[in-house]
């Protein structure tokens, strides 16, 4: 029997933002048709990167979109189209849902045939200036712009990933965020900028010998820390991936958390601002269980921000929210939903838990209380939850045929199983 103790005296932290997510459901109009769901379900961020496809669908978001004539006058607002990311900025704060700017480029994913935008501008200072122009339209009002609260610009993403997303030297990227980030801080130091969205270090986080790109990739991030400090280079927040179940990320998260504290950042803050466990599997019980257990297990972990890959409407399998057929919400949805409902009591319960694979999260507010239970283990767990009186309780559950269906009091959960209890 798994025993769950909860004690809604005191609390272990606030809830965070753990229930972001990539780009929003775009569609070809430019419509907001699927954005009511982002809203129902308090989707807290949306990372704005590979929007609507490959070249950021040629409109959106991406540098070379809003600024299309590298030669043009970085002053002048005529060089600048800013006619869809502004559609979509205004239909994201009318959903609620704060938008986590991504100042770069799109993956080119057939780089190894020719890439095009995936390196660094021919005039680093420039683009930077372009980016500190961006941030002012969005920010300040520059060229009939707008006054959004827009807290998170990151730097270009997963330059150490060649060269797919940085086919040069890393040192370039490294100036490239220099200059971008000290031109940004000095404009407008409000806003937190940061870097870099790293794509992983799977083996050493496992304890496992690394190989040739991992190597590469871990010589990136320690030499990307060493020139900020060397050129005293601000930076807010760190950025990474991962693409795996919640074993790894958790591991990811504790490695990266110690690579930080030896580099002499140990308290920078982290976003976790791609992740999908088992991409392949979206739709399935197993799936919603690892999601929930991720979610769980970064409340408890160091990041401050976490965005799933992604919250498109029809790009299986990276889309893990929507079935793309049917456009419909699966059960990585409700997932979300769920953390939702954890997320608007504002404060995490103390809580403990004595099986290894049954992941338990507790909020409150004081007068509501939720709890989250995830089931990774290879079993039905039968279920004693001590410190708190259930007996009016309501339950949700999440598996392969239900999606935070009502059920009667569940006093087992099954393997595979996400059971949401409100009291």
């Amino acid at each position: 029997m798994a025993s769950i103790s909860i004690d809604l005296t005191t609390t272990a932290r606030k809830m965070k933002p753990m229930h972001g997510g990539g780009q929003p459901p775009v569609i070809s109009s430019g419509k907001d048709t699927f954005f009511h769901y982002l809203t129902e379900i308090g989707i807290p961020y949306s990372r704005l990167h590979d929007v609507n496809g490959a070249f950021g669908g040629g409109k959106y978001v991406d540098i070379h979109n809003m600024f299309r004539n590298f030669d043009a006058d970085v002053n002048d607002p005529a060089s600048y189209d800013f006619t869809f990311t502004d559609l979509l900025l205004d239909q994201l704060f009318k959903a609620g849902v704060e938008p986590y700017f991504r100042l770069g480029e799109t993956i080119e994913n057939a780089a190894e045939v020719k890439s095009y935008l995936v390196c660094a501008p021919t005039d680093i200072q420039k683009w930077a200036e372009i980016c500190e122009h961006i941030v002012r339209h969005y920010t300040k009002g520059w060229a009939d712009g707008h006054h959004y609260n827009i807290t998170y610009w990151e730097i270009w993403g997963e330059p150490d990933n060649p060269p797919y997303l940085w086919n040069l030297e890393p040192e370039k990227y490294f100036e490239l965020y220099e200059a971008t980030a000290k031109l940004l801080k000095k404009c407008h130091p409000e806003i937190k900028v940061g870097a870099y969205g790293c794509t992983g270090f799977y083996k050493s986080a496992l304890g496992e010998e690394p190989q040739k790109m991992e190597i590469y990739r871990i010589k990136f991030l320690r030499d990307f820390f060493n020139h900020l400090t060397a050129t005293e280079t601000p930076i807010d927040f760190f950025s990474w991936h991962c693409y795996g179940n919640t074993k790894l990320i958790t591991a990811m998260d504790k490695w990266i958390a110690n690579e930080l504290t030896a580099l002499g950042y140990g308290d920078l803050e982290t976003h976790l601002n791609e992740w999908d466990p088992y991409a392949e599997e979206f739709g399935t019980g197993h799936h919603a269980a690892e999601m929930a257990a991720v979610m769980t297990s970064m409340q408890n972990g160091n990041p401050s921000v976490c965005c799933i890959y992604d919250m498109r409407i029809a790009n299986a399998p990276y889309c893990p929210l929507f079935n793309p057929i049917t456009f419909k919400p699966v059960q990585g949805y409700y997932v979300m939903a769920a953390f939702n409902t954890l997320y608007r009591l504002g404060n995490q319960a103390t809580l403990s838990c004595d099986t290894e694979g049954l992941y338990a999260l507790a909020a409150t507010d004081g007068q509501h209380h939720a709890l989250l239970l995830s089931n990774l283990t290879d079993n039905i767990q039968e279920l004693c939850i001590e410190g708190v009186d259930l007996s009016r309780a309501k339950y949700h559950v999440i598996d392969n045929e239900r999606l935070l269906s009502w059920s009667p009091a569940v006093k087992s959960i099954e393997k595979n199983q996400v059971v949401l209890v409100e009291w």
